[in-house]
């Protein structure tokens, strides 16, 4: 086997600061991102290849539950979790970390390691200031702190995952040194099998981790509360994955193909709460006419999303949770096009594949050891957005054990 020609510290403060301000940019330059985005896509966007996952996320799904259990126990009642956002923030965390870098980064043990935490407190401030950036003239970057801000967040989250970029490819050389097969998941198909420069493999990496984690724990985290609102939309989910995966056997990524109205739950949860609810895409380099009318070149999209997904017309009583509209059990289906929380295309969520798999397998196995009801004093839950669609509000759930519970 050729050597990948990695250099084990080859990675710099400049080139890591290049990476940071350059990650998104350079992802909008036409024929370069769209070569990037197709190596991407092999990796992550085929269902078939998430599969291969499955074992890894499990891990981190019994972790989870292990959590769950823990934070029940020392709850005043004996079966509540408090701040549910938090809880599934670092399970989803931890999930795409364990894919990306091939390692675990210990988000769900009681004490975070600090170098994990402050890769955690850089997402939360790179997403703070993401809106104003986006908001404000590029002439007032050098003027209010909001562009620092914003860029210093980025460098955290850069800094975190060069250590274990770095870590795969002094592993990558020496075997390649002794003329061993190089073998392993995400982060070495990218290191060892792809054309890539480290630059790219910082931004994908970046990206992926963004990808995965708000999608997996926002929705999560409204699926629950909606199944605790729903006692026979609950039960009904229950019923399928006993049914799939009886006695105390653990739910694999193979299981889910057999458990629709789990993934109908996933879809119709995204309708109510698409994670980001609006996008906006600009026209190619063309004019185009579509319905009958036209539009010239660089023209300006914005899709709302959540909006479309309360429209009467695209989908019937829509404040309500219907997971069977879903279905396909001969009924009308709604347009496959009225809700695309994922985006569509080549600029799809890269991370989807993966997010599904970590809701699939975690809420699955969730909601056959628990049933979860609604804490009573807190008053009814509402979106808001801040750039991703989250709760306005703190949400706790009781999770009652279920007297025919699998095993761990």
């Amino acid at each position: 086997m050729t050597s990948p020609g990695l250099k084990p510290g080859r990675c710099c403060t400049d080139c890591m600061s290049k990476a940071t301000t350059s990650v998104y940019m350079s992802y909008r330059e036409g024929v370069k991102w769209y070569n990037l985005r197709t190596v991407l896509n092999k990796r992550m966007l085929h269902p078939k290849d998430s599969v291969q996952y499955g074992d890894v996320v499990n891990e981190v799904v019994s972790d989870l539950i292990k959590r769950i259990y823990h934070l029940r126990r020392t709850s005043p009642t004996g079966d509540r979790v408090n701040n549910l956002s938090n809880e599934l923030y670092r399970f989803s965390l931890e999930g795409i970390s364990s894919i990306l870098f091939e390692t675990r980064i210990g988000c769900l043990e009681e004490e975070i390691p600090v170098e994990t935490q402050h890769f955690i407190d850089s997402i939360a401030q790179m997403f703070s200031y993401s809106l104003p950036v986006a908001m404000l003239p590029k002439w007032s970057r050098n003027i209010l702190p909001f562009y620092g801000r914003y860029i210093a967040g980025w460098e955290g989250i850069f800094k975190f995952s060069v250590k274990f970029i770095e870590m795969k490819m002094e592993a990558i050389q020496k075997r390649v040194d002794t003329n061993q097969e190089v073998e392993g998941e995400y982060l070495t198909y990218l290191l060892s099998n792809t054309k890539m420069t480290n630059k790219e493999v910082y931004g994908s990496v970046a990206e992926l981790l963004l990808a995965g984690v708000d999608t997996t724990s926002n929705t999560m985290m409204w699926a629950m509360y909606l199944l605790s609102r729903d006692s026979n939309v609950q039960n009904t989910l229950y019923q399928e994955v006993s049914r799939c995966v009886p006695g105390d056997n653990i739910p694999s990524a193979q299981d889910v193909n057999c458990m629709p109205y789990l993934k109908a739950v996933i879809k119709e949860t995204l309708r109510m709460y698409p994670v980001v609810p609006l996008n906006s895409r600009i026209m190619a380099e063309k004019d185009v006419i579509i319905g009958g009318h036209f539009f010239p070149k660089k023209t300006s999209f914005t899709m709302c999303h959540y909006a479309i997904s309360q429209d009467e017309k695209t989908f019937p009583e829509p404040s309500k949770f219907k997971p069977e509209r879903w279905l396909r059990d001969g009924r009308v289906r709604p347009n496959p096009f009225g809700s695309i929380p994922f985006g569509f295309g080549v600029r799809g969520c890269v991370g989807r594949r993966i997010a599904e798999l970590e809701m699939y397998l975690a809420l699955s196995r969730i909601i056959k050891l628990f049933e979860i009801r609604p804490d009573p004093s807190i008053r009814e839950v509402k979106a808001l957005n801040r750039s991703v669609l989250v709760a306005d509000r703190q949400v706790n759930l009781h999770f009652l054990e279920r007297t025919d519970k699998a095993a761990l």
